[in-house]
């Protein structure tokens, strides 16, 4: 599918759509975060992405609230890391998060488990926490992050939703993961893609500044069109108002499959991962 716009949108497996190109604010200091979200819905993102881990999920509701943008035209993600000790007390916590972001009849589009880390009981007491937060329309879709194959095919036992609607994991021409994004895709699962920029730590590899150099584009650009093409969702995060304007700048080029072909040569598998690469088996 062409990718034209940062107004372009994939289809959820429950039929909601998500902008292809988010706005990350990955522990984005509170008195920053503010500007940086309002600078990002300036020059055209819908679709900003936070956690409770960032510390700054109130922050993203009040730049909803200052843009003047009507709430359902911008996608907002949170992400949940560990839970509660019961699915009552898991859920509390959900709707914590909610009620930062949207006030107490808010919602979001999509909430997330943000690590597998917390074990099977974890897993599933998170799992049937964030299906209620659904149910009651305070998240509109449901997913995971960090999940590896054998982690989504535990959710099957119990899940009433299944498949999840997303699966967000590290994806860079370095940390591939293949055999989870080819296992997403094959389930309708829709890949989001954090680190796509690799936080510039590769911003000087020659194959990838080559590729730059051949489009007059930054290598930052190249990243993120990079991951577009790979039908991922991409979610570069930086504070610098020039470079969140830069980072949307992306649709004006279309890299070749040779490109492509040479970017994937780049694959280091989980020894590329910056952050983390999921556990399949």
């Amino acid at each position: 599918m062409p990718i034209n716009s940062i107004t372009d949108t994939l289809s959820l497996p429950n039929s909601q759509r998500v902008p292809r190109l988010g706005f990350g604010v990955y522990r984005s200091p509170q008195d920053q975060c503010v500007q940086s979200c309002l600078k990002a819905l300036d020059v055209g993102y819908r679709h900003i992405d936070t956690a409770q881990f960032y510390a700054n999920e109130a922050e993203v509701g009040e730049a909803l609230r200052s843009s003047g943008l009507p709430r359902d035209q911008v996608f907002v993600t949170t992400k949940i890391l560990s839970p509660a000790g019961s699915t009552d007390a898991t859920y509390k916590k959900l709707l914590d998060s909610v009620e930062k972001i949207g006030g107490p009849d808010g919602y979001v589009d999509l909430f997330l488990i943000h690590s597998s880390s917390s074990g099977p009981s974890g897993r599933k007491q998170l799992w049937q926490a964030l299906e209620r937060l659904h149910q009651e329309g305070h998240a509109k879709s449901i997913g995971v992050s960090n999940f590896g194959v054998k982690h989504i095919e535990e959710l099957r036992s119990f899940a009433k939703v299944w498949p999840p609607h997303v699966n967000q994991i590290e994806l860079h021409p370095w940390c591939q993961q293949r055999t989870i994004e080819a296992y997403c895709k094959q389930n309708g699962i829709i890949v989001e893609a954090y680190s796509p920029i690799v936080r510039n730590y590769k911003a000087n590899d020659p194959t990838l500044v080559e590729v730059a150099q051949r489009y007059n584009k930054s290598t930052q650009q190249v990243l993120i069109r990079y991951a577009l093409q790979k039908d991922w969702v991409p979610l570069p995060k930086t504070d610098s108002p020039e470079r969140i304007a830069a980072n949307a700048d992306v649709f004006d080029f279309v890299l070749s499959a040779d490109d492509l072909d040479l970017l994937d040569s780049l694959d280091q598998g989980s020894a590329g991962a910056i952050v983390e690469a999921v556990e399949n088996e």
